[in-house]
């Protein structure tokens, strides 16, 4: 097996936490030998646990990518809009390429991330983690094998849950869509993509509603000031008060948002960044509800619920074919499969994963690597940049349906209006 090395763009929760560790745990498989980041703490950090030496860790994108070919692959994980010119680099310099979702907050720059991995013959391969885990992988396979015949229709809901739809988009750094990306792409991308690669036919046409409902100056509680702990008069009474949750039952997603995890690291950094503020009296944008209806070449249909007010973090499916049913909890790794000829339903306990995303985090990085290391010109990869692209598209299109109020957006009219305008 050969080893393989990589820089790495983006130190951050993704970058340092998701796929950076898979060298530490996996030293004969990959080496990560440079690293960009404009945060000297992050970037030293790294730099250590990586033995990176001094000359090897740089500020910015621009001095990592100089021209020098400096490892097989770039792990690139800055922010959303900051995707686009360090990937154009990176492939132009023959490097093979794992970006973060989503491509680019840009449709049309997703469109040239693509065209430019097939100029360049590279592989460009997106973090649509959840196809990499044993739960996603699982569904795959019976629909694949027949078991519940023809797809006719899926139901997918994405539970956000409330405190974290409260710390990364209404605080957080998704907040904003002029600053990250629309919820529907920053977020859902992700069930955007597995209903493209489950139903494995073309989306034709969206539409879609939802809004920015409860998170916003309308609902402030009467004398709440700007920030939580400037003295809030519902303290006791309001679950978003940033001291009680991030001092308290919360305390793990200070690692979020600050280096320092004392309490007076925390009390620190909730007087001077977003995540002290109120979130009615925060500069967020970003719906917290959403739904999207699609259909498919076929006929098959899909629909997909956004929201944000929910207890617990997870995906629930339903799937239902000619043949059969399948539904699922990513929450508790379980699937059932009803047949309904035999009436006879199959439960599936999946193993508890390992690693984030439901073990995806780290089965995408070690796929890539394997990628990499058999590819061939024109080979691609299981979320290569051309099937991302077509449940971008979906993500940029639900978007334009809810701005137009619900408005059915044909996804053929969509690519060619956004590919040909943009290159005139």
């Amino acid at each position: 097996m050969k080893k393989m090395s990589a820089v790495l763009i983006g130190a951050g929760d993704r970058g340092a936490r998701a796929y950076a560790p898979f060298a530490v745990a996996n030293p004969h498989e990959l080496d990560i030998v440079a690293v960009a980041d404009p945060n000297a703490e992050r970037r030293q950090k790294i730099m250590a646990q990586h033995h990176i030496s001094d000359e090897n860790g740089f500020e910015t994108w621009e001095q990592l990518l100089d021209g020098t070919r400096r490892a097989d692959i770039a792990i690139i994980c800055t922010m959303d809009r900051m995707h686009f010119e360090p990937t154009i680099t990176a492939l132009r310099s023959g490097y093979h390429v794992l970006l973060e979702k989503p491509m680019s907050p840009d449709p049309y720059e997703c469109i040239e991330m693509e065209r430019t991995a097939r100029e360049q013959n590279r592989l460009l391969t997106i973090c649509h983690v959840l196809r990499y885990t044993d739960f996603w992988s699982a569904v795959k396979k019976m629909i694949e094998d027949g078991a519940i015949g023809d797809l006719v229709s899926v139901q997918l809901n994405e539970n956000v849950e409330v405190m974290h739809m409260s710390h990364s988009f209404v605080r957080g750094n998704w907040k904003n869509k002029e600053a990250s990306s629309p919820m529907i792409l920053q977020k859902s991308c992700h069930d955007m993509d597995i209903l493209s690669w489950i139903v494995d036919k073309p989306c034709l046409r969206v539409s879609s509603y939802g809004s920015l409902m409860h998170f916003n100056e309308r609902n402030a509680p009467e004398g709440a000031p700007a920030r939580c702990l400037d003295g809030c008069p519902v303290e006791n009474e309001c679950p978003f008060h940033a001291g009680k949750y991030y001092l308290g039952e919360g305390k793990g997603w200070a690692k979020k948002f600050t280096e320092d995890h004392t309490n007076e690291g925390i009390i620190a950094a909730l007087q001077t960044t977003d995540y002290g503020k109120c979130v009615y009296r925060s500069d967020n944008n970003v719906v917290d509800h959403q739904v999207v209806n699609m259909e498919f070449e076929g006929g098959a249909t899909a629909t997909f619920s956004m929201c944000g007010f929910t207890r617990e973090q997870t995906r629930i499916v339903q799937i239902m074919g000619t043949k059969g049913e399948i539904r699922g909890n990513m929450e508790d790794n379980s699937l059932s499969l009803f047949s309904f000829q035999t009436k006879h339903e199959t439960i599936v306990n999946l193993s508890e994963p390992v690693g984030g995303h439901g073990g995806g985090d780290t089965k995408i990085v070690r796929s890539f690597l394997d990628e990499v290391r058999h590819y061939d010109e024109g080979s691609s990869s299981l979320s290569s940049a051309s099937v991302s692209l077509r449940s971008h598209l979906m993500a940029f299109a639900a978007e334009e349906s809810r701005l137009q109020k619900g408005k059915s957006i044909e996804l053929d009219d969509f690519y060619n209006e956004i590919a040909f305008s943009r290159a005139k």
